[in-house]
C-alpha cells in the first residue's frame, strides 16, 4: 500500500496548533522551579527560620537534655554579644581577612586566566589542572602541609628567606604575622577556582575588540582595562560576591592552623560562633552570632552591587 500525498485540502483541515499563553508559561516555569524551590524552603528556609526563633532564646545543654528547661529571652543574646570584647576581636579579624584577602584572591585568579589565556602558553591544560587542584585537596591536609611549610625552624619559606639573609619569622606564632600566613594559604587554596570563571568568560571576549584597540594604538594595559574589565564586570561583580561571602565565613583555616591564636589574633567570627555553640553549649548565643554575620555579610553584598551598579556593571 502506497502512502497518498497530502493534498491542500487534508492539510487545511488540519487544526493549527495555537501558540502557549502568557499564563500557559508562567505556570510551565512555576512548575519547572517547584522541586528547587520546595527544597531551599525545606532545607535553607525553614531552618533559618527557626535559627531566628533560636537566637531569641537560652538554648543550651541543659535544654538539649529537657526542651522545658528553654526559655525566650529575646533579645539578651545580642546585647551581650555587642558587649564581648571577643566578639569585636573576631569581628576586626574577620574584617581584614576580607579586606586583604578579596582583592588579593581575585587579583591572583584574573591574573592566571589572562596568562593562561594567551595564545602564546603551551602546555595550558596541565597549568589548569595544576592551579585548580588546590581547591579540591582536603582543607585539612593541605593546612596541616602549610604548618610545615611556615614552620620557623624546619619550613621551607623561613629556609628560602634566610638564603638572602633575612632572619627566620614565626608565622604562626606572632601575632602580627598570624593573619599574613593564613592569608597566604587561603589565597593560594581558593584562587583556582575563580580562575577557571574568569578563564571561561575571557574566551567568550571578541578577538575583533582587541584587534581594533590594537589598531588605535592601545597597549596590553589599556587593552586590559578599556576591553577585558568591561567586558567581564558582571562576573567579576559575582566572583567578588562569592570571595567575600567565603573569607566572613573563615573558619577551618584557622581552626586548624592557629585555634585562634596567637593571643586571638585569627579568631573569626565563625570560630567565635562556633565556640559559642559546640564548646560552651550556648546555641542560642550561636545563632545569635549567625544573624549578625548574616547580617554583615548582607550589607557588604548590597554596597557592591550598588557600587557595580553606579559603574556600569550591570544593568
Amino acid at each position: 500500500m502506497t502512502d497518498v500525498p497530502a493534498t491542500a485540502a487534508t492539510v487545511a483541515a488540519k487544526p493549527a496548533r495555537r501558540a502557549p499563553t502568557t499564563r500557559q508559561r508562567e505556570r510551565a516555569a512555576w512548575g519547572f522551579v517547584a522541586p528547587a524551590l520546595i527544597a531551599i524552603a525545606v532545607f535553607f528556609a525553614i531552618p533559618v527560620f527557626a535559627a531566628l526563633l533560636l537566637s531569641l532564646t537560652d538554648f543550651d545543654i541543659y535544654a538539649l537534655a529537657d526542651i522545658n528547661n528553654v526559655r525566650f529571652v529575646g533579645l539578651q543574646n545580642y546585647e551581650r554579644l555587642f558587649g564581648n570584647p571577643l566578639f569585636w576581636t573576631a569581628m576586626k579579624n574577620t574584617g581584614l581577612f576580607a579586606l586583604f584577602g578579596v582583592p588579593l584572591s581575585i587579583a591572583a585568579s584574573l591574573g592566571a586566566a589572562v596568562i593562561l589565556n594567551a595564545r602564546m602558553i603551551r602546555w595550558r591544560p596541565m597549568w589548569r589542572v595544576m592551579f585548580f587542584a588546590p581547591y579540591v585537596t582536603t582543607l585539612v591536609a593541605t593546612a596541616v602541609l602549610w604548618n610545615y611549610l611556615l614552620h620557623t625552624r624546619y619550613g621551607i619559606i623561613n629556609w628560602a628567606i634566610s638564603g638572602i639573609g633575612l632572619p627566620p619569622v614565626d608565622w604562626l606564632g606572632d601575632p602580627s604575622t598570624s593573619i599574613p600566613a593564613i592569608l597566604m594559604f587561603v589565597v593560594w587554596k581558593i584562587f583556582g577556582y575563580n580562575m577557571l570563571i574568569f578563564l571561561a568568560v575571557l574566551q567568550t571576549v571578541p578577538d575583533d575588540l582587541y584587534e581594533a584597540a590594537r589598531i588605535d594604538g592601545a597597549g596590553p594595559w589599556k587593552s586590559f582595562t578599556n576591553v577585558t574589565l568591561p567586558a567581564i564586570g558582571p562576573t567579576l561583580l559575582l566572583v567578588s560576591i562569592i570571595s567575600v561571602a567565603g573569607f566572613f565565613q573563615l573558619f577551618a583555616e584557622p581552626y586548624v592552623m592557629t585555634q585562634g591564636g596567637p593571643a586571638q589574633s585569627t579568631v573569626t567570627v565563625l570560630y567565635f560562633m562556633y565556640e559559642e555553640g559546640f564548646k560552651w553549649w550556648n546555641l542560642g548565643s550561636a545563632s545569635a552570632v549567625a544573624f549578625v554575620l548574616f547580617l554583615c555579610i548582607l550589607a557588604v553584598t548590597l554596597v557592591q552591587l550598588a557600587v557595580a551598579k553606579r559603574m556600569g556593571a550591570y544593568e
